[in-house]
């Protein structure tokens, strides 16, 4: 009993990691919109603000994998808060210069944080209780992670996009610039302050968590640790999904503003289509807790397929028309994205054959699809339109439609873990 309620708090207390890189993630979705402005982008330079965050996914992943075998994972979670707090300075320098460098180089920073925090945080909240309930459990803290998606934007929109509208070919005012680092100022001064807290919450619950926590593997190197990887079909399969996923999931929220902005879609002004990308993220959110629900009632690779299914089919709708419906259409995307990240995280790490470090070592590497296929989606976007850039995440959904029906037939290797699969 007394573990039991341990294993909870410990739970409670991981999921508040959840909320937090969520929120600064979907930052970002706004912050591309007001660079585009700012520093007079093409939705591929713009995109470049995507790629220098997702990037750190494919750069930090296994070297993270590494650092939570050896420190453990409260360690390591202060670890990478810190570097996010360094991350905000960072973007603070480079707004006082004026520089696009200086913002790229503070969102590698804090992306590389947020790995170090996905690499512990997924696992453990999926494994703090029953094995037969993680789908459920990492769901939930999921649906967490989608209501800081939703706040996230809120805040974005308000402070980054206020006055930002500018046609093509034209330039933003020097005040209106101005104004607009200012507020890349304030908006990542809140978000230091708000990251000292959580480390100093995590430090305070760090016995609890190191309680629960189920013992670690023997740490490797890296070259080990990307071996076990490779020998594992599953590992492998599911990182490629991660990656489709999460290119596809951020390609839409990152353009969302932009889109919804565009003349063929709704013509509304930016900063009141920022606002809207937060009924994207909602829709996430929504889906979760859904999700949480119907994970212990039905098997988690079923409810992917349909997911997937409709997810595809509402990027077909938007790629054939245009107008209110095609915007509607997109922002519910969301909500079939939903349970997908999580869903697909435990599928993978109960057919792997690799550890659990490994294997969580590499689906967040995997997470780099959010930096390259958002800019595959900007280039298509640059020749075409917003509306068909959807091709591109449609295709992905397929992706995982495939990896779902393959997950219902493919043998487990998690002891204990009830997923509605008979091996065979």
């Amino acid at each position: 009993m007394e573990r039991t309620k341990s294993a909870t708090g410990a739970f409670a207390a991981v999921t508040t990691l959840f909320f937090a890189w969520g929120f600064i993630t979907s930052i970002v979705d706004p912050l591309v919109a007001a660079v585009k402005s700012i520093f007079s982008l093409t939705n591929v330079e713009a995109q470049v603000s995507t790629f220098a965050f997702f990037i750190a996914y494919g750069v930090v992943s296994i070297p993270a994998a590494i650092l939570v075998s050896r420190l453990r994972a409260v360690p390591s979670i202060i670890v990478a808060i810190g570097m996010m707090v360094v991350a905000c300075i960072i973007m603070l320098i480079g707004a006082d210069a004026a520089a696009y460098v200086g913002v790229l180089a503070g969102l590698f920073v804090m992306a590389s944080g947020i790995t170090i925090l996905q690499v512990a945080a997924n696992p453990l909240a999926a494994a703090l209780g029953r094995p037969e309930r993680s789908h459920f459990r990492l769901t939930f803290s999921q649906a967490f992670n989608s209501f800081g998606t939703v706040l996230g934007p809120l805040l974005g929109a308000g402070l980054l996009l206020r006055g930002m509208d500018v046609k093509p070919g034209e330039t933003l005012m020097p005040a209106a610039r101005t104004a607009a680092l200012g507020s890349i100022n304030t908006a990542f001064l809140i978000i230091a302050v708000l990251l000292a807290i959580l480390g100093a919450f995590i430090w305070w619950s760090r016995r609890r968590i190191d309680e629960a926590a189920p013992p670690l593997a023997a740490a490797h190197g890296f070259g080990e640790t990307l071996g076990e990887v490779f020998c594992s079909r599953w590992a492998l399969f599911g990182g490629f999904a991660i990656f489709v996923y999460v290119g596809a999931e951020v390609s839409i929220g990152s353009q969302m503003a932009l889109f919804l902005n565009s003349r063929p879609i709704w013509d509304i002004p930016l900063q009141q289509a920022g606002f809207y990308v937060s009924l994207y993220w909602g829709g996430a959110m929504v889906g979760r807790f859904i999700g949480s629900a119907l994970l212990t009632r039905f098997p988690a690779y079923r409810l992917l397929a349909i997911n997937a299914a409709v997810a595809a089919l509402l990027c077909l709708f938007v790629v054939l028309s245009r107008g209110v419906p095609a915007g509607w259409a997109a922002i519910a995307i969301g909500l079939f994205n939903s349970i997908m990240f999580p869903v697909i995280f435990t599928l993978t790490l109960e057919r792997s054959t690799a550890s659990t470090e490994a294997t969580s070592g590499f689906l967040c590497m995997a997470i780099i699809g959010g930096a390259l296929l958002p800019l595959l989606v900007g280039k298509v976007a640059d020749l075409s339109d917003y509306a068909t850039a959807l091709v591109v995440p449609l295709v992905c959904y397929v992706v995982l439609l495939l990896f779902a029906l393959g997950a219902g037939r493919a043998r487990t290797h998690a002891a204990g873990v009830d997923t509605g699969v008979t091996p065979h």
